[in-house]
């Protein structure tokens, strides 16, 4: 069991911005990937690491919906990537270290939520798909320029959603019944356990890895929810407004990835799953979906996911 696993005190909470959290951080000279970063939380972190001086580059699916999103945010870049492609990835990272530049923060904050079923590559579920094995695909093709001048940091935007499912090992693409909510669990289980075992495997050459929840927001992530299903969760009422106060702003949301990826806190720590701008407890006890459940921070299970992705995806560096 991680036992660093427990709130640091940090100074920050679940309303602190992007922006608040980099108060005094100088980013200048520093290179962040963001995938995902010109919609909803993706956007508000790459405004905030721009605001502080970093380079941003976003890996698009959609590169010219990017660059318009981007307009105006000045040192940043728009480069080809779709996660769901492997030659795409492979694609975008033989670009990137064509360019011979290192990277000092990789936040994989691209993802899709209880999508319809859909089929990706050789068949892959998509949500495992493109949350979790294009992301390991591409940290892998990265992997000479992470490691290029050492402390670097890959942060894993999960979710509490990893509450509601463990790895299904006996069906990890669900090709005996597909449930869209159990897909979206397991997908983020994966990105959490993919950033314990990184960071086991990576620290020795100064990367380390970190995965968190953002919180809940209303951003373009709930594309594939109905209206009446949203107001049916109290999400929003029927005129589409915000309905919860427990849910964040775009700039809340952003904080906790922002947090993790830049704290001086955070420094000789890694594996560790965050929300709220602070590590997270263990959540030992089904209840109230808040902190980290044992599932997805163990062990093995890291050890275990890490040779299944390698397998399918025919990529490990590290």
């Amino acid at each position: 069991m991680t036992t660093s696993q427990h709130r640091i005190g940090s100074g920050f909470g679940a309303r602190s911005t992007a922006e608040e959290v980099l108060s005094g951080i100088d980013l200048s000279g520093r290179l962040a990937v963001v995938t995902g970063g010109y919609s909803g939380l993706g956007l508000e972190t790459t405004r905030a690491l721009a605001k502080a001086g970093a380079q941003v580059i976003v890996p698009a699916r959609r590169s010219s919906d990017a660059e318009t999103a981007l307009a105006g945010i000045s040192g940043t870049e728009v480069g080809e990537l779709d996660l769901a492609d492997l030659a795409s990835v492979e694609a975008f990272a033989g670009r990137f270290l064509e360019t011979g530049r290192s990277i000092d923060l990789l936040i994989a904050n691209a993802g899709i939520m209880a999508a319809p079923e859909r089929r990706v590559g050789p068949g892959w579920e998509s949500q495992f798909a493109i949350n979790h094995l294009g992301h390991f695909a591409l940290v892998n093709r990265l992997w000479p320029a992470l490691t290029a001048d050492g402390g670097a940091r890959v942060v894993a935007v999960a979710s509490s959603g990893h509450h509601s499912s463990p790895m299904r090992w006996d069906d990890v693409h669900f090709e005996r019944g597909y449930d869209r909510w159990l897909a979206y669990g397991q997908a983020k289980t994966a990105k959490v356990l993919f950033a314990v075992h990184l960071d086991k495997l990576g620290a020795e050459h100064g990367v380390r890895a970190f995965s968190l929840h953002p919180g809940a927001i209303l951003t373009p992530l709930q594309r594939h929810l109905r209206h009446d299903e949203m107001v049916g969760f109290g999400w929003i009422d029927e005129h589409g407004n915000a309905a919860d106060p427990a849910f964040k702003s775009p700039e809340q949301g952003a904080a906790t990835q922002v947090w993790a990826a830049t704290s001086p806190r955070l420094d000789g720590l890694g594996g560790l799953y965050c929300e709220d701008c602070d590590v997270a407890e263990i959540a030992f006890e089904e209840g109230p979906w808040a902190g980290v459940r044992p599932h997805a921070i163990d062990a093995d299970e890291a050890a275990r996911l890490w040779e299944l992705s390698a397998g399918l995806t025919g990529v490990t560096a590290v």
